[in-house]
């Protein structure tokens, strides 16, 4: 079977290796656009504290986390293992302390079913043992099975390992051909390229792509701003992911790196700029949490536009009276933790296996 791929980020990218890996004849196709969601995030897979109320979004959340385990040894087996991905736990620290038993209650109904790990309330002193740079006095719920990925390093282990099962990678601008109401493949450059099934996974830019099929594809760009801090020397291989149980978060990785992110600019559109108000609200909120990092240098600023459905919900499944063509959208900022499980099942409905995307599914065509 001949499938296209469109968007090479965390979806796209899990989307082809899944495909590919089942003998598929993938092409991946990207227009490697600034402001790629998946090459600026860095991902937490920790989802069990977390306050969201919708059940099938959460769902699909921790079943990304139960997941990675095996997508990872999956990779591993194909030589791929330089993901930034560990499995280093995660420190909930709320700025308010008596949240913390709510915390803990979501944490613990929820264990029963997704692989949490050990849950450990920590005295202040034992926080910062795990991540010195923390506010004192600050108490903690540990969870070990939070983990974190570095979103540009799994995209590229994802794509090169869909190249080593015969994928071809693609850079271009594609453009959707239909016939009757079947997609037959796509355009890039001129060319027309067809394909027996095309995915359309192309983040923030696919509501232009989609718009020959009549579908109104409810996902906007939200700008995200994300810090890098930098201390030469300190070992922050091992430092758990941060949750103040806001919309910031803190994360570690091993060449002695602090990430800090990020901010949220609904509205954005596509603007790439820096911008003065962003990067300081990020840098505000981190060193409002952790701030022996004031001394750290700053290494990185990086932007992402995440796509953000209009209700938070994915977006996921064939189109309304298209047949052989698929969405994957609207992850938002949880791409990073979702999207490896999403490709997959994606990948599942492409080769005709049953998946119900029922409380994702698109809306009708226009």
């Amino acid at each position: 079977m001949r499938v296209i791929v469109v968007g090479a980020g965390i979806l796209g990218a899990s989307t082809a290796y899944h495909l590919a890996r089942e003998g598929c004849d993938v092409t991946l196709i990207d227009r490697a656009d600034e402001g790629r969601a998946t090459a600026a995030g860095a991902g937490i897979v920790c989802p069990w504290g977390s306050p969201i109320e919708d059940a099938p979004t959460y769902t699909l959340l921790a079943g990304g986390a139960r997941y990675y385990p095996d997508f990872t040894a999956m990779l591993a087996e194909d030589g791929e293992q330089d993901l930034g991905y560990a499995r280093v736990g995660g420190l909930y620290v709320p700025a308010d302390p008596a949240e913390l038993d709510a915390v803990e209650r979501r944490v613990r109904f929820r264990a029963t079913d997704w692989p949490v790990g050990h849950v450990e309330r920590l005295a202040p002193s034992q926080a910062n043992a795990l991540f010195p740079p923390l506010r004192p006095h600050q108490p903690a719920l540990f969870v070990s099975g939070g983990a974190r990925v570095d979103g540009r390093r799994l995209a590229a282990a994802l794509r090169r390992a869909a190249v080593k099962h015969g994928a071809r990678f693609v850079i271009g601008s594609a453009e959707l051909v239909l016939k009757g109401n079947r997609a037959s493949g796509v355009r890039v450059e001129g060319e027309v390229m067809e394909a027996d099934f095309v995915v359309i996974a192309a983040g923030a830019w696919a509501p232009k792509m989609l718009e020959p099929t009549g579908l109104s594809l409810p996902v906007a760009p939200q700008r995200g701003q994300i810090v890098h801090l930098r201390r030469p020397g300190t070992d922050t291989a091992r430092w758990p992911v941060l949750m103040p149980l806001n919309s910031y978060y803190l994360l570690a990785f091993e060449d002695s790196r602090v990430v800090v992110g990020a901010s949220r600019e609904t509205n954005s559109g596509f603007d790439h700029r820096l911008t003065a108000a962003g990067v300081a609200e990020v840098l505000n909120a981190g060193l409002a949490v952790a701030p022996g990092l004031a001394s750290w240098t700053l290494h990185e600023i990086r932007i992402g536009f995440r796509p953000l459905a209009d209700d938070n919900r994915p977006k996921l499944g064939p189109v309304p009276g298209v047949d052989n063509l698929l969405v994957g959208n609207g992850l938002g900022p949880s791409g990073l933790t979702m999207g490896p499980y999403c490709g997959r099942l994606l990948a599942e409905a492409v080769l005709g296996k049953s998946v119900d995307f029922g409380p994702f599914a698109l809306g009708r065509r226009t």
